[in-house]
């Protein structure tokens, strides 16, 4: 990528696959966005880029790179698939683009524990990297998997539907409230359902939400 095109991709301003940082002195506030990329369908973050997307560059950028390299490495399990690319603007100023490809090993997490190999998955929803729920990162973990997902059309998928019909989303709480079943029980029907690409998902900060895409298409 030349200097040109990457002022004109900057200029789009941050989203689904792009974001913008000015230097990676505190590399645990990144890797997150690394794995959330990973998590989704992939993305470019760009270091050097002020957040209100001016294009500033960072002095020593081969040295903020060696950091969030060391970062990935120690702190992403799995290890994600990405390549480093660095523009220089000037003698002394640079931006690198780190190229984040989608993973073949869902779900990727930044380890919290070194010895116990905790960890936290994010996903990308907009311009946010969101922390991953359970529902999530089961969903995204068993897509990875060939087979048909089979389910039974009961009760609760009905009163579901009917709801989906009158609501533009739904929630894992509001489907164990209207249906009166366990909260697991919502949580295992929502995820089956997504996989059976009978609902979409999206990820938000105070749930994820769920649409019908037989709804959304007609």
């Amino acid at each position: 990528m030349d200097l040109q095109e990457l002022k004109r991709l900057i200029s789009r301003g941050e989203g689904q696959y792009l974001e913008f940082k000015k230097k990676a002195n505190h590399p645990e506030k990144i890797i997150k966005e690394l794995v959330a990329f990973a998590n989704s369908k992939g993305g470019l973050l760009v270091l050097g880029v002020d957040d209100d997307g001016t294009l500033s560059g960072t002095r020593s950028i081969e040295g903020e790179v060696f950091i969030l390299e060391d970062a990935i490495a120690k702190s992403i399990r799995p290890r994600p698939v990405y390549k480093v690319e660095i523009i220089k603007l000037n003698e002394k100023k640079g931006v690198a683009l780190f190229h984040i490809e989608e993973g073949k090993r869902k779900p990727y997490f930044v380890k919290l524990e070194e010895d116990t190999g905790k960890g936290r998955a994010y996903v990308r929803s907009g311009e946010e990297s969101l922390q991953a729920s359970r529902e999530m990162r089961e969903i995204i973990r068993r897509r990875l998997k060939p087979g048909n997902i089979h389910f039974e059309y009961g009760e609760k998928e009905k009163v579901l539907m009917q709801y989906l019909e009158e609501h533009e989303s739904i929630q894992v709480n509001e489907l164990r409230r209207i249906a009166q079943i366990p909260k697991f029980v919502a949580s295992r029907t929502l995820v089956r359902l997504v996989l059976a690409n009978v609902l979409d998902v999206k990820p938000s900060g105070s749930g994820d939400l769920y649409y019908s895409k037989t709804l959304a298409t007609t």
